[in-house]
């Protein structure tokens, strides 16, 4: 694939899929109307040409990803090769590594029943619900 078969620049979403930030071209379409996905620091169409040297700003649950596109590719490649087309900002991994870091400090929720209450537990709940006098 040779840079002169995209002068025209390649769709967003197509872009974005190549590059493996979505598992399909659907996901990126909603992430784009969702406004998830920045292109130069403005909402857009998903239908958008992105060009060498654009900015995304892209957010993927509690992740964000600010990236200058290297390449452009319209065809799924591997990992390794996708994180070739374009550069993340420091500043942008080391906010993410942080918050990584956070999200594994953080306990996780511990669920103590399984399916429907037993009878003690509705008691239990019962109880709770009707303590302050109102039911």
């Amino acid at each position: 694939m040779t840079d002169h078969e995209h002068d025209n620049g390649v769709r967003l979403d197509r872009w974005l899929w190549a590059a493996r930030f979505f598992k399909t071209r659907a996901e990126a379409v909603e992430a784009v109307r969702a406004g998830h996905v920045l292109l130069n620091d403005q909402r857009t169409r998903s239908a958008k040409s992105v060009r060498c040297n654009d900015r995304l700003r892209i957010r993927r649950k509690t992740a964000v990803y600010h990236i200058t596109i290297q390449r452009l590719i319209d065809r799924r490649v591997s990992a390794p090769i996708a994180a070739q087309t374009y550069v993340e900002d420091p500043d942008s991994i080391e906010r993410r590594e942080a918050l990584r870091q956070q999200l594994r400090l953080q306990p996780q929720p511990i669920r103590q029943s399984r399916g429907r209450p037993d009878k003690k537990e509705r008691r239990q709940l019962q109880q709770m619900r009707y303590a302050d006098g109102s039911g």
